[in-house]
């Protein structure tokens, strides 16, 4: 983790990404004339590899792409529950697992986001050129960096003891990898090769899926190779709102998208206040919590919703009427139920004019804990989100899509510029994108201190059960003063800490320069040319 950083900046692409390693797969890409699309299946590849605890093609993705016509759309590559993941499925249980066979319990959808975008991309590169870097790192192996050995040492006996292959890939001595410790995984290069080989849609078609789906039967999940080959990825229209700094776009449900344009379009409502003064935090803390409501009574699998958030967006007298409920000077009383989740969010913009804001999660720090013998893969947890209900929000049903905290966002201004920002990090990412945007396009701060700052957090990540309002050192003295004043819980955490995320950005002007900015709570890399 590195505390210095400066904006990059380019004329040819940019790539911004938490691991150092994969931003430079994805501009290498870009550099052999590669679409940003390419990019980022690169990234997100090169991603699964060295930053496991993270991400994974076990897990799922959502992209917002923009075009250089202008045209911007979304691609889901998100799996729903398996046919067998009904209630009596988990009979005398209070609430699915977090981790074990029954968390595994949805389709992985990343890949078939990968296989969607590049589709619908006009990229001339082949497959095993996007997965070169990715399959080296695997073959050769990566240094396991300090936040990767903390996460390892922590989580090592609730994973251990999983079914799979966990422990004799990340455990390889016995013991949870160390900080410079190498980690290699030949199991998931051989599974990359043989997406090369055979296609990406033989992740559920074919062979490939077929050693997946025993993989998964042997170690107790219910997803089976119907559910596999029954899954497609969806291409859902981004949901869009106007404010006074640009169009912001983000994806639809069932991610909380909404929740992070809601952030913003109703901070846009209220006093300016000075950049990160108390007027600053407590109003983009109060749109947060009106935001969460309305996510937390709407948001979730779109078959299921009853509201159409792009109807409220629309709504200039509806979001005024929410702005209003926001009192300047007291906190609404909190807290209210949080989201967990760890994640990798990424972008990349090419010298054609596309820009791609992308996120792709396994959940939990190593998903489910289950590593497939076979492949290599780390399977996914999100199904553990799921309510054991009969009825009501995020209840458990075959099929069904759980509700999603990742989020990739993207911004159109007025003069031209795109910028594609996000971060992983649960509850905490809409509450980043409008800390950063706001910074950047509110009150002018340059792209790398917008994210470099201190930064705060309302509710629970990385396994924090508090629903405080956590807050970085780095303020004004008499901001964190005020806000307790105002009625906020105060949880003073110290200096910048990983708790905030791993936040990004990049920014294409309309003369073709691009800057790009990572987290220096990450390992992260802005890498331009």
């Amino acid at each position: 983790m590195q505390t210095a950083k400066e904006t990059a900046r380019g004329e040819g692409g940019i790539v911004t990404a938490p691991h150092y390693l994969a931003s430079r797969a994805g501009l290498s890409v870009l550099q052999d004339g590669g679409t940003a699309v390419e990019a980022c299946v690169a990234v997100a590849a090169a991603l699964a590899v060295v930053y496991p605890h993270m991400t994974g093609i076990g897990g799922d993705g959502f992209w917002v792409i923009r075009e250089g016509d202008g045209r911007v759309h979304g691609i889901h590559g998100c799996g729903g529950a398996a046919e067998k993941a009904d209630l009596s499925l988990y009979a005398g249980l209070d609430a699915v697992p977090w981790r074990g066979p029954l968390a595994a319990n949805t389709v992985a959808g990343t890949i078939s986001g990968w296989q969607a975008a590049l589709q619908s991309d006009d990229g001339s590169l082949p497959l095993e050129r996007l997965l070169r870097d990715a399959i080296a790192h695997a073959e050769a192996g990566v240094a396991v960096t300090r936040g990767g050995a903390e996460i390892a040492a922590a989580k090592g006996p609730e994973l251990r003891i999983q079914p799979g292959a966990y422990a004799s890939v990340f455990e390889p001595d016995g013991r949870p990898l160390r900080e410079g410790d190498v980690l290699r995984q030949p199991l998931l290069a051989a599974t990359l090769r043989r997406l090369c080989e055979e296609g990406l849609e033989s992740f559920y078609h074919g062979a490939l899926a077929a050693d997946i789906a025993a993989d998964l039967a042997a170690l107790g999940s219910p997803v089976s190779a119907s559910d596999m080959a029954a899954h497609r990825p969806a291409r859902p229209a981004p949901p869009h709102v106007r404010t006074s700094h640009g169009t912001l776009y983000n994806a639809a449900p069932p991610t909380q998208g909404m929740a992070s344009l809601l952030i913003l379009a109703l901070f846009d409502r209220l006093q300016k206040g000075q950049c990160d003064g108390f007027d600053h935090i407590h109003g983009l803390v109060e749109a947060t919590k009106q935001a969460f409501l309305w996510r937390d009574r709407h948001c979730g699998d779109p078959q299921y919703m009853e509201s159409d958030p792009q109807d409220l967006l629309d709504d200039a007298g509806a979001l005024d009427a929410m702005a209003a409920r926001i009192d300047p000077a007291h906190a609404l009383p909190w807290p209210q139920p949080s989201q967990w989740g760890d994640t990798c969010w990424f972008a990349a913009a090419d010298g054609r004019g596309q820009v791609v804001s992308c996120i792709q999660s396994t959940y939990f720090e190593f998903g489910s804990g289950l590593v497939l013998p076979r492949s290599g893969i780390t399977w996914q947890n999100r199904g553990a989100s799921f309510r054991l209900a009969e009825t009501g929000w995020n209840a458990l049903r075959p099929f069904r899509k759980p509700f999603h905290t990742l989020n990739p966002a993207l911004a159109l201004f007025e003069d031209g510029r795109v910028m594609a920002y996000g971060t992983m990090g649960g509850e905490g990412q809409p509450q980043t994108q409008a800390a950063i945007f706001s910074r950047y396009a509110r009150y002018g701060m340059d792209l790398q201190d917008a994210i470099s700052a201190p930064r705060w957090l309302l509710g629970r990540t990385w396994g924090d059960p508090s629903t405080t309002l956590k807050i970085e050192d780095g303020f004004a003295p008499e901001v964190y003063d005020a806000l307790i004043a105002a009625g906020h819980d105060v949880e003073r955490v110290g200096p910048i800490t990983a708790m905030m995320g791993h936040a990004g950005a990049i920014v294409r002007h309309p003369d073709g320069g691009v800057e790009g900015a990572t987290d220096p709570r990450s390992d992260g890399e802005a890498s331009a040319w």
